[in-house]
């Protein structure tokens, strides 16, 4: 497989004060196209601050950082912004949707930001709805949805533009144990059709679903491990 994620060398030290707190130190990783990666570890341990850098939602104070062989840290916060349109995807506790806009039009917002044409735009939102079971749901707003509902809009915008990984921080949250579970099995399905799927979780069940776990600890990647369970 070719390399999707190379770090090297990864610094990130936030100032709180006179104080510098080392959130990430001497971080180096490769993740494969296609890996089902989970980065686990304790409150503080630089689990979210390294899946806002592979977001591009957050800058290295040192070292680099190459996405499908180019490294996106010497781009311009505009370029950055289009590589995070196209090639990344996200999906958050808080499932992050518009209130305003309905489900149909929380799907279609990363292409309307990206000015797909709307013909197409309403091709994938139709198609969307259908595969994520949303089709009578298209209308609703968000507080008319479920948590599992809102989670699996969330999923079809994050999509829907075809990124090449998904970057998902406990995407099981907020959710009850069966809805979750029926999350994970859309993630895992994506993954299998071959998007990188990368979750952040405290969760030692839903990290063990993962064939390869991190474990961070301090700013610190501590264990790599791997496992050849296929997720349940």
């Amino acid at each position: 497989m070719a390399a999707l994620i190379e770090l090297s060398g990864i610094e990130r030290v936030f100032q709180l004060g006179d104080s510098a707190v080392h959130a990430l130190t001497h971080l180096n990783l490769t993740v494969d196209a296609g890996e089902y990666v989970a980065v686990m570890g304790p409150s503080g341990s630089g689990k979210s601050t390294l899946l806002n850098l592979l977001g591009l939602l957050d800058h290295p104070n040192a070292g680099s950082y190459r996405l499908e062989g180019r490294d996106v840290t010497t781009l311009s916060p505009e370029e950055q912004a289009r590589v995070r349109s196209q090639r990344i995807g996200f999906v958050f506790q808080s499932f992050h949707l518009v209130p305003r806009l309905t489900a149909a039009e929380n799907i279609a917002l990363p292409m309307t930001l990206a000015g797909i044409p709307p013909d197409e735009r309403q091709r994938r939102v139709t198609r969307a709805l259908a595969d994520y079971g949303l089709a009578n749901r298209a209308s609703h707003r968000p507080n008319e949805l479920s948590g599992g509902q809102r989670q699996r809009v969330a999923i079809a915008r994050a999509t829907i533009m075809q990124p090449a990984m998904i970057l998902a921080d406990e995407p099981t949250g907020n959710l009850d144990r069966a809805t979750g579970e029926d999350v994970m099995r859309l993630l895992e399905e994506l993954n299998g059709q071959g998007v990188t799927l990368i979750i952040v979780t405290h969760d030692l069940v839903l990290g063990a679903r993962a064939r390869r776990q991190l474990h961070m600890e301090d700013g610190s990647l501590r264990r790599d491990e791997r496992t050849c369970a296929s997720p349940t």
